[in-house]
């Protein structure tokens, strides 16, 4: 099972601040154990070569104790080892016990160790059956035999690990303090780089994509001598940059939209001029050649579809322009009722069916835009699909709001334009949508419409199933 790793800057840190102590701290632990071994250890030998032997030496006379020839004992440390050796047989091994000389019993294996000590005047470290770990040093005696003096590594050891043990505890604090005070350091230091943060997830927040954007401030104190400062400074260079390019476009927007609806109320009145002479032409009663009728006719067309067109635009420069919409409760059930007639005469070759709750479904906001966003959707549905399609119109309540969905069972939306089907001027078959009269801004005017009243506007579709859904706030 793996470790689990820090993702957090702080964390990473920390852990760093606290994996680098910890190395170093076991670095001079080891260092100071090892220092301490090897300087005892140099104690033990200085303290076998300074016995000489001389208890090794007094073991070849035990055979015959008496008063003058007992093992010499005088000087010797409680639990020192003497053995003596002869044509490389262990003849007498003794260990000295309350000042005393006590026989040992040796097995086979002490045995073989012992006569492998080499004999150089230096210390060795062996592990005897009955005595444990010992250091000892072989020398050659006056009888052409091998003395052997060894004294116990218990106190090395212990003190050894009293040492290891006191630096476990004095370092396991220190990395503990290390790590509380690291932390508040780092957290400390990084402060800046949370403002920066802070302040990049709230510019990530705002409505970038459209209209006009109150970009926040710049951060302040960012010192360029350090490298979160330079963040800091980049990131304010970066929200001018950003805020600038916000402003020339929100101006290139107020430019254009105002363009669009002076140049839709400039076109409103020689549309209606030229509307009205065809017409005026058409009703005469004297006989009119076919080909002129004909582009007569065709001159009437092109300008209710002018007419169209311009209402249309002026009706998406005001809701751009945040023209307030009437507030109202409407009737949501009857609105889809009527536009559903409406498609129904337009479009008798199209099955339109609805799915509607017994009870009426009221909404706020304007009924009359609501109405031509929904008969929009209807027209949008019975423009694209055969004669013979289903068009299914269901109006559902639920926690989110007022769902309508406008779905059919027509040849779908090409997968490319799905993305921007509620643009300006979209259109999947360009020829047939001219030929129907289509402006283009029919979806449009659906989502700047349900934007509008705070609601979303969707769409999905394939081969067989398109669904419009419209979401209301209730």
């Amino acid at each position: 099972m793996r470790r689990p790793v820090p993702r957090t800057l702080r964390g990473q840190l920390t852990a760093g601040l606290v994996a680098l102590l910890a190395l170093a701290c076991l670095a001079v632990g080891i260092t100071t154990a090892l220092a301490l071994r090897g300087f005892l250890m140099g104690r033990l030998d200085g303290q076998l070569t300074a016995s000489g032997g001389r208890f090794a030496a007094s073991l070849e006379h035990e055979a015959e104790p008496d008063a003058d020839n007992r093992p010499d004992t005088r000087g010797q440390a409680e639990s020192t080892f003497g053995a003596r050796l002869l044509n490389g047989t262990v003849t007498q091994a003794a260990v000295v016990d309350d000042a005393t000389d006590r026989p040992l019993r040796l097995t086979p294996r002490d045995r073989r160790a012992l006569t492998r000590i080499p004999v150089d005047g230096n210390g060795h470290s062996i592990r005897l059956t009955t005595l444990g770990a010992y250091r000892v040093m072989a020398v050659q005696g006056d009888d052409q035999d091998i003395l052997i003096t060894g004294l116990p590594l218990h106190p090395v050891e212990e003190t050894v690990h009293r040492l290891e043990a006191v630096e476990a505890v004095l370092f396991g604090a220190a990395l503990v303090a290390t790590g509380i005070a690291g932390a508040l350091w780092v957290r400390i230091s990084l402060r800046p780089l949370q403002n920066v943060t802070a302040r990049a997830a709230e510019v990530a927040g705002l409505p970038l994509a459209s209209g006009e954007v109150a970009m926040p401030g710049p951060l302040p104190d960012t010192d360029p001598r350090t490298e979160v400062g330079q963040v800091g400074t980049a990131l304010n260079h970066m929200l001018g940059h950003i805020a600038d390019a916000l402003t020339r476009r929100q101006a290139s927007e107020e430019r254009l939209r105002h363009f669009a609806a002076d140049a839709s109320h400039e076109l409103r009145t020689p549309v209606a001029n030229i509307r009205g002479h065809a017409e005026f032409a058409l009703r005469h009663h004297g006989p009119v050649p076919a080909d002129v009728r004909h582009a007569l006719e065709r001159i009437d067309g092109e300008s209710q579809r002018m007419t169209r067109l311009v209402d249309d635009l002026l009706l998406l420069a005001r809701l751009d322009a945040g023209r307030p919409l009437e507030n109202e409760p409407v009737d949501l059930t009857l609105l889809i009722l009527n536009a559903t007639d409406d498609a129904r005469a337009a479009g008798p070759g199209h099955r339109w069916l609805l799915d509607l709750p017994e009870e009426p479904v009221t909404v706020t906001g304007d009924a009359h835009r609501l109405q031509q966003a929904i008969g929009n959707l209807l027209a949008n549905a019975r423009t694209h699909t055969p004669p013979g399609t289903d068009v299914t119109i269901a109006l559902t309540t639920g926690p989110t709001g007022v769902r309508v969905d406008v779905s059919d069972n027509g040849p779908g939306i090409p997968e490319e334009i799905q993305p921007e089907v509620f643009g300006r001027f979209v259109r999947a078959d360009h020829a047939r949508s001219r030929r129907t009269g289509s402006t283009g801004l029919g979806l449009a005017i659906v989502h700047a419409v349900i934007t509008a009243h705070g609601g979303t506007a969707t769409v999905t579709s394939r081969p067989g199933h398109t669904n419009f859904r419209l979401t209301l706030p209730d």
